[in-house]
């Protein structure tokens, strides 16, 4: 089967807006060259789309043209090392998830260990958030949430009170080891973030002691958090202002 083919055939199988790269092919074809040009003959004829050097995927096609792949298509190589989970979407790329905004941006937030200078593919700015715990696909839920409270004030088309209302109906629904988690987790966040997130499991009265978060904070810093006192009672405690 000729190089051309077997592609052609290989592409025909991936779902609309799946991502690829060359080593999607080398596994059996070893003619890099002929696969790259290949490739490119491809996007040529519109069949498929380059998103970045060496990635590529098979567009959707609507009346108003071709569909963008999904954001986690578009960086997933950035989230995982050979089976190893070395990032995830947070910030503007799950606020929308989260309920936090009904807006979707074309900046995507990656939460990583290391970090490195932001960076553009196609439409898309790529950009980082430092994350100073382990990353593990259990904990990435919970990481949401904290880098949520974080920068709660940079959620677009909200603000605070109603940011805090959509928060508090999150951390409801979690378990209670998972709250027990995220107070530990939220140890390696600033001190605003922990006052935050102590005001916010404070107004749940869930019989989960706070004390040890508390215990964290210098009892005379204040933390700028407008606009909390319709959502929350216990600003005075965390010393939110």
């Amino acid at each position: 089967m000729k190089v051309s083919e077997y592609i052609a055939i290989t592409i025909d199988r991936f779902s609309k807006g799946y991502v690829f790269t060359y080593a999607d092919f080398t596994t059996e074809v070893n003619k890099k060259e002929a696969v790259i040009k290949a490739l490119n003959r491809m996007v040529q004829s519109g069949k498929i789309v380059k998103l970045a050097k060496g990635k590529y995927y098979k567009p959707e096609q609507t009346v108003f043209g071709n569909l963008q792949p999904n954001q986690l298509q578009v960086v997933k190589d950035l989230l995982d090392d050979n089976g190893k989970t070395i990032g995830y979407l947070t910030g503007y790329s799950i606020y929308n998830q989260l309920g936090l905004t009904t807006q979707v941006s074309n900046t995507i937030q990656i939460g990583k260990n290391e970090i490195r200078p932001n960076f553009k593919r196609e439409r898309y700015t790529i950009a980082f958030i430092k994350q100073k715990n382990t990353i593990t696909k259990e904990n990435i839920p919970l990481l949401q949430i904290l880098d949520a409270i974080r920068y709660i004030k940079k959620i677009p088309d909200s603000n605070n009170e109603k940011s805090c209302k959509r928060l508090l109906a999150i951390l409801s629904n979690l378990s209670n080891k998972d709250i027990l988690t995220l107070q530990r987790l939220a140890l390696k966040y600033p001190p605003a973030t922990r006052a935050l997130l102590g005001a916010l499991l404070d107004e749940l009265q869930l019989n989960i002691n706070t004390e040890a978060l508390y215990k964290t904070l210098n009892p005379i810093t204040k933390y700028k958090v407008t606009g909390l006192n319709k959502s929350l009672k216990y600003v005075d405690k965390w010393n939110l202002i």
